[in-house]
């Protein structure tokens, strides 16, 4: 064997014992980086660039600095991952729902399920790509574009009465 196809081959081995193990645990067990890194695939160190944008991402660490993410970091990183890569939205658009609270309800059901954990998922049957699909556009982003849709045309109609009553102060003035 060649020295490139024998590091693949470990590569591979390490990545079947990592899998192994993180369906071995428990659904409320503690992840490593890796297992949560693999479980969104994701590079590790994105996870860590995200800590620093998201500050609601915040794992357990241990001495030596080793990371341990919740069952709500996963939750958490999974609506980030979404957000992000699935849905189009830039890293200050996500910190904005964050902000707002808006996707503080949708994180702690996915967390109390349990669905919201890639690792979970891997575990139950996979479901139809239709239904994904489905089940992806009528989550929490979808409600938001919703309402905003509202309040967008709600301001407009304001906007049209402010200026039609600054129109008629401003004819009476000139009167």
């Amino acid at each position: 064997m060649t020295e490139s196809s024998l590091e693949r081959q470990t590569r591979e081995q390490d990545k079947a014992v990592r899998s192994r193990t993180a369906r071995t645990k428990t659904e409320g067990a503690f992840r490593t980086i890796g297992e949560v890194a693999e479980a969104l695939d994701l590079p590790q160190h994105v996870l860590r660039f995200w800590e620093k944008k998201f500050h609601q991402i915040r794992p357990v660490k241990r001495s030596g600095g080793r990371r341990y993410y919740r069952t709500e970091d996963i939750a958490l990183l999974t609506e980030i991952r979404g957000l992000l890569h699935d849905q189009g939205y830039t890293i200050r658009g996500v910190q904005k729902l964050l902000r707002e609270g808006g996707l503080a309800k949708a994180v702690k059901a996915r967390a109390k399920s349990g669905t919201g954990s890639p690792l979970a998922a891997s575990r139950q049957a996979p479901m139809k790509s239709s239904t994904a699909a489905d089940s992806r556009q009528t989550g929490l982003p979808f409600d938001l574009l919703g309402d905003m849709g509202n309040l967008q045309k709600a301001l407009k109609t304001c906007l049209r009465e402010l200026e039609a009553i600054h129109a008629d102060i401003v004819a009476r003035h000139n009167r």
